[in-house]
C-alpha cells in the first residue's frame, strides 16, 4: 500500500460465473482487451470449465458448469450470472488457516503443492462469497494462471485488479469477520490490502457485486455481468 506498512494480503484473482462460457468471455475480452485465456483442465474436478485471463500480475476468471449438481450450478439457479469467488494471496497462509479453524469456518477444498497452497472457505460461514486463501512460491508465480505462471511470473495484458465490492446483510460485521481471517484491521466496511487494493462491503442481496480494474485508457462504461458488473477505473 502506498505510504503504509504492508498487510501481507493482496487480491490476486476475481471469479465470475456464467451459464454460457464462450459468449460471456467474448464480452469480457472485448470490453477489457484481454489476451488469450488459459483453460484449466483441473476445474473439471468441480464439474466446471473455465477461462483465466492475466491482467498484469492479477487474474480474471469465468467458470461455467459442465454437469448437474455443482455449487456453481446451484449459484446460477439462485442468482444467475454474476460474481462467484475471490482468491487472496497471503504471506501467512498458515496463520489464516489457523484463524479460520478457530472461528469454526468450514474448508470446502484444500491443497498443498510445491509451488502453491490454497484453502476455499465456505461462503455460508464467512459471508458474501466464496473466499480462497492462497500462498504461491515464489510469490510472483500463480499456478491457477497456467503453465507460464508455474514457479515464475508470466505476462498479462496491461492492467490490474483495483478492488471489489461485496453485498452482504450486515456490512460491518462481515467486514470484521473477513478481516480476522485475513489478518487485517477493518476500516468500517472496507478492507485495505497491499498494492492499494480494497474490498468494500455494502448492504444488499449477498454476493460479489463489482470488480474494479485499472486499464490503460482510464475509465469506461461498466460492463454488466448478470448480478455483478466489471468497472474500469
Amino acid at each position: 500500500m502506498s505510504g503504509s506498512q504492508s498487510t501481507g494480503v493482496r487480491l490476486r484473482q476475481a471469479v465470475l460465473v456464467a451459464r454460457d462460457l464462450e459468449p460471456a468471455f467474448e464480452r469480457l475480452r472485448d470490453a477489457l482487451g484481454l489476451g488469450e485465456p488459459f483453460r484449466d483442465p483441473g476445474v473439471g474436478l468441480f464439474g466446471l470449465q473455465n477461462v483465466v485471463c492475466a491482467l498484469g500480475e492479477d487474474f480474471l476468471e469465468i467458470v461455467s458448469p459442465t454437469q448437474e449438481g455443482t455449487p456453481a450450478g446451484r449459484h446460477l439457479e439462485r442468482r444467475g450470472n454474476g460474481g462467484y469467488m475471490l482468491i487472496f494471496q497471503l504471506d501467512d497462509l498458515a496463520g489464516a488457516r489457523e484463524r479460520a479453524q478457530r472461528l469454526g469456518l468450514r474448508t470446502v477444498w484444500s491443497i498443498d503443492l510445491d509451488d502453491i497452497s490454497a484453502s476455499h472457505l465456505h461462503p455460508a460461514d464467512l459471508g458474501g462469497t466464496i473466499v480462497s486463501i492462497d500462498r504461491p512460491l515464489p510469490p510472483e508465480s500463480w499456478r491457477w494462471g497456467g503453465p507460464d505462471w508455474i514457479g515464475r511470473a508470466g505476462e498479462g495484458a496491461p492492467g490490474r485488479l483495483a478492488g471489489v465490492t461485496v453485498r452482504v446483510p450486515d456490512p460491518e460485521a462481515i467486514a470484521a469477520g473477513w478481516a480476522e481471517v485475513l489478518g487485517l484491521e477493518p476500516d468500517g466496511t472496507m478492507l485495505r490490502l497491499d498494492r492499494d487494493q480494497y474490498v468494500t462491503f455494502e448492504q444488499g442481496d449477498e454476493g460479489l457485486a463489482e470488480i474494479a480494474v485499472e486499464m490503460p485508457g482510464g475509465p469506461a462504461a461498466p460492463l454488466a455481468f448478470g448480478t455483478a458488473r466489471v468497472v474500469r477505473v
